[in-house]
């Protein structure tokens, strides 16, 4: 099935940190220390999307299988039409291993070219944890660049990809003053 998407504000503030601690509870519990320190980003992003609906919050989506939100996605156009960055995202434990983290890359990408940007990028954690996220950006077209070791922890690195997009669908559509989103409940 496939997902469909929703600006964040047909949920509660919360809504978006909540996402973002179920999804890497196994992490921070597994590693508190260097973890831990993650969720004050967290509520800090979600503040930041409820608190500017027309930056930031016009860039967060929420995602669905049916009626059940099953994660979200962001990206940040803002170093446009040179290149987009695909912000936080996550698909619940419940719901992986379903392709669904590949439809939200794939709705980030095609959102990008709207905004008539020709690179996209994204970075992750070397972590093994993330080895799904890393398999996936390479499976949807992203190519490694460069790691950085990692500010809080230097055992492990940041791995930063891009992916150059098609010049297809590169101009922006109008949707009541916005983007217009290309699929899901709107």
């Amino acid at each position: 099935m496939k997902l469909t998407c929703t600006p964040p504000f047909e949920a509660k503030p919360g809504t978006i940190a909540r996402l973002l601690n179920e999804s890497y509870a196994e992490l921070v519990e597994t590693e508190p220390e260097v973890w831990e320190a993650e969720k004050a980003n967290w509520e800090k992003f979600d503040r930041d999307v409820y608190n500017n609906p027309d930056t930031i919050g016009a860039c967060t989506f929420l995602t669905w299988y049916g009626s059940t939100m099953v994660g979200f996605f962001s990206f940040d156009p803002r170093s446009r039409p040179a290149y987009g960055v695909i912000g936080h995202n996550c698909i619940l434990p419940g719901y992986r291993k379903r392709g669904f983290g590949k439809q939200q890359v794939g709705e980030v990408l095609l959102r990008l070219k709207r905004y008539g940007i020709r690179q996209a990028r994204v970075s992750t954690n070397d972590h093994p944890f993330f080895f799904p996220a890393q398999r996936m950006y390479v499976a949807s077209g992203f190519v490694e660049v460069k790691r950085v070791l990692w500010n809080r922890d230097q055992r492990q690195n940041i791995i930063y990809y891009k992916k150059e997009l098609d010049k297809e669908l590169m101009q922006p559509t109008a949707f009541n003053g916005r983007l217009a989103p290309p699929f899901g409940r709107h």
